[in-house]
């Protein structure tokens, strides 16, 4: 054999029949997998975008409701004898989707419940005032269906009706 027919049969292009493409469907196992876990990634982390802006909306409206009852107990119109429910209450954000749309923004609705006379802490005269309780609920709202409930009970001091 000279060394010219050894050069064409180290050189033949030609594969050999024990190859069967192997490398190329494993090569595509693992881009499907790997195209999988990025889905699966993607998903989760939309899923985990989402639950933040609830948190978000649910912290908004329990601040709302905060918000509802220290203007009440400052400003409200505390009547002994009815029932007083205030009108909603739209409070400033810095969301940017408040700002272009105010219906986005958080608001709260005051009620204001008596719950009848009693005697005054020690320290007062007792036959000159008495104490008159009341309840404050406030419900504070924001986007999504955010809502929070909060109820603070109170009493003023007031001289006795003569």
């Amino acid at each position: 054999m000279n060394v010219r027919n050894r050069r064409s049969k180290l050189s033949n292009p030609r594969p050999s029949s024990a190859e069967s493409g192997a490398a190329l469907v494993v090569g595509m196992i693992l881009l499907l997998i790997l195209t999988l876990l990025a889905i699966s990634g993607m998903s989760t982390s939309t899923t985990e975008l989402v639950m933040a802006g609830n948190e978000q909306y649910q912290e908004n409206a329990f601040q709302a409701a905060e918000t509802g009852i220290e203007r009440t107990v400052t400003t409200g119109n505390f009547n002994a004898v009815a029932e007083v429910i205030g009108a909603p209450v739209t409070l400033p954000s810095a969301d940017r989707g408040c700002l272009s749309d105010p219906t986005r923004c958080p608001t709260y609705t005051a009620t204001i419940r008596p719950r009848g006379a009693s005697a005054p802490p020690p320290g007062y005269s007792l036959d000159q005032f008495s104490a008159e309780n009341f309840e404050i609920e406030s419900l504070g709202t924001s986007v999504r269906d955010a809502t929070d409930t909060h109820i603070q009970g109170l009493f003023l001091i007031v001289p006795k009706a003569n």
